[in-house]
């Protein structure tokens, strides 16, 4: 089987490892990576690749940023192209990209069979960009792989046929634990004289918060009067939205956030292993915060990781200052606290997801 592998963001790189590093021990299936390039920054996605020790792309679009039509419409075009040059058995799409959505348009428009990866998460909010591209993606696709139970459930409610639909477990978390040793050995802490578990450390990057100049203020605000220091990787479109805002100021003149430039998937994780809360509003998030037992606060109004919620290792506060309190007052007291967090059952961990898929791939895809 020679299947396409379509990704353009970082997340997508994380997620897709395990499966491509699997996939290169098999001999009865053969993965190829499509990059977009939805990632402009383009450097910073050669880290994770060299980082988990990736193959290049076979092909790099280079598509790079623009309007969610714009976007998408280029990259359906580049991805004609490139599927009728390698003329796949299969493509295959993590997440719910816009690179998600142009791989899975590009492949129903030309008759090739779609696998999607990590199918059946929903936030119920069309609001976001990235409900629509993976409802529209779930319902074009020949294969659904999901990471739970629940996802399963959904895409049944939704009158998926069940014979399409194969529940694999989340090759996210095996990632942290295939990559457990590299994250604890890096040296975050001592660069940013860290103590663990007497700092937080945020991310923010969703157009609902960040173009959003009230939730931006609100969420800005509320951070820098916390008791607590804060570390703050910052995307680059982050922060021209500080700049813009003039929120920037109020970040540097803090004494407890501390700005620094984006980092690496180790550094990432070794800062949210190590941290006493993560403040985000990225979904993938929510998920690593759940495994390496660190208490999320989810700066979003929903969540297509209702089961975070469930074990009670993730709040949602939207943007509300006073919920955003009120979610850290309760983890500093201890009602939340990774020791209760290490104990709860971890609904994604089927057991091999990235052997799981393949099984899946050569029974479907393979004679």
């Amino acid at each position: 089987m020679e299947a396409i592998l379509v990704i353009g963001t970082r997340p997508q790189i994380i997620k897709s490892a395990p499966l491509i590093q699997a996939a290169s021990e098999n001999t009865k299936i053969n993965i190829s990576i499509v990059h977009t390039g939805q990632h402009y920054d383009y450097e910073m996605s050669k880290q994770f690749f060299n980082e988990l020790s990736l193959p290049d792309p076979t092909v790099n679009l280079g598509v790079g940023s623009g309007t969610h039509a714009w976007q998408t419409g280029n990259m359906l075009i580049e991805l004609e192209k490139a599927l009728t040059d390698s003329k796949p058995d299969a493509v295959m799409v993590p997440g719910d990209t816009n690179s998600t959505l142009a791989g899975a348009l590009a492949a129903a428009k030309m008759n090739i069979p779609l696998i999607h990866l990590e199918s059946g998460c929903r936030s119920y909010d069309m609001t976001m960009p990235e409900e629509v591209n993976r409802r529209v993606t779930d319902h074009i696709s020949s294969t659904l792989l999901t990471v739970s139970e629940n996802c399963n459930r959904i895409l049944q409610r939704e009158g998926i046929a069940p014979d399409t639909i194969a529940l694999v477990g989340d090759t996210m978390h095996e990632s942290i634990k295939n990559h457990i040793d590299d994250i604890d050995e890096d040296q975050a802490l001592t660069e940013y004289d860290l103590t663990p578990e007497e700092y937080a450390v945020i991310t923010l990057h969703r157009a609902e918060n960040v173009d959003n100049p009230r939730k931006l203020k609100d969420i800005i605000t509320t951070i820098t009067e916390l008791d607590t220091k804060i570390v703050f990787p910052c995307h680059p479109r982050t922060e021209n939205r500080l700049r813009d805002s003039g929120l920037m100021d109020k970040i540097l003149s803090s004494p407890n956030v501390m700005l620094v430039k984006p980092v690496g998937y180790y550094r990432m994780l070794n800062l949210m292993k190590n941290a006493h809360i993560v403040f985000t509003d990225s979904g993938g998030m929510q998920k690593e915060s759940f495994w390496l037992h660190t208490p999320c606060i989810t700066m979003r109004e929903n969540t297509e990781w209702i089961e975070t919620i469930k074990v009670s290792a993730n709040t949602l506060t939207g943007s509300n200052p006073q919920l955003i309190k009120d979610a850290v007052k309760r983890i500093l007291d201890g009602e939340i606290s990774k020791e209760k967090i290490s104990t709860a059952k971890n609904p994604y961990d089927i057991g091999g997801a990235s052997q799981a898929i393949l099984r899946e791939l050569e029974e479907r895809y393979t004679t």
